[in-house]
């Protein structure tokens, strides 16, 4: 008999099984297996909260076919993903399968490299229950505040909606943000930088900043004028240098949160798309010499802690190929947060010098990407810090009379060289600001006493800026840091608010939608603490003590929603004859019966036009979304359907069903040159006529352009 071994996903089987070897039998979970049913609440609040579990369907063949294997088998290892929602997933497991919680069948992988498999199979442990009621509290929560919250916000907004215990908080900040940036008031100020010329005549720029006696604020015109009226024909130069030397830091090697934040803006990648890739980096890559190993530890950690080996290796490798002067003096070790759970190292390539290069013609344009991020964060971590040698020149302009007087006008100019590049010399931190870190420059060599010649003065007015709308890695960086939700959990929320419509994303920025303002406000009102970042945090803080043993599960759960329940209930009454009617359901359409103007609704089979004055006028009628161009056949507005089988959008006729014209391709505003028609872009950029009879096709713009190049 060989022994069962369960991993939730089939790459991450196949490595393990060639590490394994005989004996042994590798199955796959594909993820959950069990969970609570979509339909209904499912949780028995009179009875401690029991949550009711049930098999998910498509997993049911699945789950028999565990249950066979299972008792086939000498022993069963739940190998599923080491955190917390791995740990619920064995969990699961365990109750399906009939096997001991009391016995040590439950094995983690922080790594799938031979020793990380080998070791963790050395080290079976009990199935923590601590870390499983921890979950399933999570779990409790989102689905009393999902399933009791969400069927309010829809009768009193729009059908459909769903709030959230973590998301609600997420559109908040960023509805925050956005009210911050639609009150600030911009405020004037002036700049003077003056660029001058030493004896050398090499150039340097340097900023004004008082007089003798102090800073000189320039809040408008009327201010730069008075201080560039000072220095007609003024004489400038050195007065004092300071010199020095600063050391910068490497950033410490990668976790959950500050890897989407670095992917995002480096190389573009939304969160999800990034802990997609990094989960394959993770299960393993066939390499031609190495056959199937993971190339990353766990992507899902908080903790900065990195194994005595791995640093070791590293170091091997930054003496080979840089030389032993990138070393620091003392090896580096980083502090994790307060509140990490430290249940795994920090994301790191498993074997360090597998440098990037090496492994590029294995891998996918992505996975090269973000190996290559991940393999130079880390190694740059443990390197010399990169030291700068810098310059502070004290530059005085007055004219001769006012020199004389003891009176004279302040300019700073700074800069800095490099004298060692440590870490820089493998990889730099990115940042959301990308002007540079302090902006000084290289400055030419002066001496104090040196006159210097003026080239040009340069006024300029500025204005104050408001806080920058969030992008995807500046959220995540907030979410992390006000300790809203976890690491793993930000790429499905940042999705799921997306998709739920309540905020916008154009390029890296998001911003909020009216729908996103209207629920925020409808929740600051009458759910303050649901999304209340600070109330949030403290309930995340008691999830982990729930994690830790430290803390009833049950007793979170009731004290937490014995509030929400009467709160509830309040707010159900308070609000039972309210509508919130938002500026984007409105139109400029008319009701045909009472002329009204009628407003865009949500039903069971999507959007439609309904009569505001409902029940009096009972009128509705379906939403017509028109296309450009006009149908080919009797010329009326052409207009955007959805197939009811697939969802597919397809186009016809408004004249319908008088005229019965319907197509896939997509109507453009541009006429068929040989008929006049309008033409219909095919799948592919290709334009047609669908004129009956005419039967002109032009090309997509790309092909035209390649069939030129091939004409002689």
């Amino acid at each position: 008999m060989s022994k069962l071994i369960i991993v939730e996903s089939p790459a991450k089987a196949k490595s393990i099984k060639k590490y394994l070897g005989r004996g042994f039998e590798v199955a796959s979970s594909m993820g959950h297996v069990r969970d609570l049913p979509t339909a209904r609440l499912s949780v028995d609040v009179s009875n401690n909260f029991a949550p009711k579990y049930v098999v998910l369907k498509d997993k049911e063949k699945l789950v028999k076919d565990l249950q066979q294997k299972a008792a086939k088998s000498e022993k069963v290892f739940l190998a599923t993903d080491p955190d917390r929602e791995g740990e619920a997933i064995s969990w699961h497991l365990a109750s399906l399968l009939e096997l001991n919680l009391s016995d040590a069948n439950r094995v983690t992988f922080n790594e799938i490299t031979k020793n990380g498999v080998l070791s963790g199979m050395e080290h079976p442990r009990r199935v923590d229950l601590d870390l499983v009621n921890a979950q399933q509290a999570r779990r409790i929560l989102d689905r009393l505040v999902g399933y009791r919250l969400s069927p309010f916000v829809s009768q009193k907004i729009r059908r459909g909606l769903s709030a959230g215990r973590v998301q609600s908080v997420a559109v908040r900040l960023i509805v925050d943000r956005e009210q911050e940036i639609r009150a600030f008031v911009p405020e004037e100020y002036w700049t003077i930088e003056a660029k001058l010329l030493n004896q050398a005549h090499k150039s340097l720029t340097a900023s004004f900043v008082g007089d003798q006696k102090g800073k000189i604020p320039l809040p408008d015109k009327e201010a730069a004028d008075s201080i560039l009226g000072r220095l007609n024909n003024a004489q400038y130069w050195v007065a004092q240098i300071k010199k020095g030397t600063r050391k910068k830091n490497p950033a410490p090697p990668f976790i959950t949160s500050t890897l989407q934040q670095e992917a995002s803006r480096r190389l573009g990648f939304q969160a999800q798309r990034t802990m997609r890739v990094a989960q394959e980096l993770y299960e393993g890559v066939d390499l031609p010499e190495h056959g199937t190993m993971g190339l990353i530890t766990y992507m899902r950690t908080d903790s900065l802690r990195i194994s005595e080996e791995a640093r070791a290796q590293a170091a091997e490798y930054i003496a080979a190929a840089y030389g032993k002067q990138y070393l620091p003096a003392q090896p580096r070790y980083y502090k994790s947060r307060a509140n990490a759970q430290d249940g795994h190292e920090a994301i790191r390539p498993t074997v360090p010098s597998l440098a990037p290069a090496q492994v590029k013609a294995s891998l996918t344009p992505d996975q090269f990407k973000l190996y290559d991020l991940i393999w130079k964060r880390f190694l740059s971590s443990l390197m010399e810090s990169c030291l700068q040698d810098t310059v502070k020149a004290t530059i005085l302009a007055a004219s001769a009379e006012e020199r004389k007087k003891g009176r004279h006008l302040v300019f700073n100019a700074s800069g800095y060289t490099v004298r060692f590049d440590g870490f820089t010399a493998l990889y730099v931190e990115a940042t959301d600001d990308e002007a540079g870190e302090d902006g000084s420059t290289q400055l030419p060599a002066l001496k104090e006493g040196e006159p210097l010649g003026l080239k040009e003065l340069m006024p300029a007015q500025h204005f104050t800026q408001p806080p920058a709308r969030f992008t995807e890695a500046s959220l995540i960086k907030a979410l992390e840091e006000s300790g809203v939700g976890r690491p793993s959990t930000y790429a499905a929320t940042i999705s799921t608010i997306l998709h739920r419509g309540y905020i916008l994303r154009q390029q890296k920025i998001l911003s909020p939608t009216e729908l996103g303002e209207a629920m925020t406000q409808l929740l600051k009102e009458r759910f303050p603490r649901i999304v209340n970042v600070k109330f949030t945090a403290e309930l995340e803080d008691s999830l982990d003590e729930v994690g830790k043993g430290k803390a009833d599960y049950v007793a979170l759960l009731r004290e937490f929603y014995d509030e929400f329940d009467a709160t509830l209930t309040s707010a159900k009454e308070e609000m039972k004859d309210v509508k919130i009617q938002l500026e984007e359901d409105r139109t400029d359409i008319p009701c045909d019966k009472c002329g009204r103007m009628m407003v865009i609704k949500t039903g069971r089979y999507g959007r439609f036009l309904a009569c505001p004055g409902y029940p009096e006028c009972k009128n509705a009628k379906p939403l017509v979304m028109e296309s450009k161009g006009a149908c080919p056949v009797c010329g009326k507005t052409i207009v955007q359907r959805k197939s009811k089988k697939s969802g597919r959008v397809f186009y016809g006729c408004s004249g319908w069903p008088d005229c019965e014209f319907v197509t896939w391709h997509v109507p453009t505003d541009e006429a068929c040159p040989q008929c006049g028609k309008s033409l219909f872009q095919q799948r592919g950029g290709a334009k047609c006529c669908l004129k009956e009879g005419c039967g002109y096709t032009r090309k997509a713009e790309r092909a035209e352009k390649k069939s030129t190049k091939e004409q002689p």
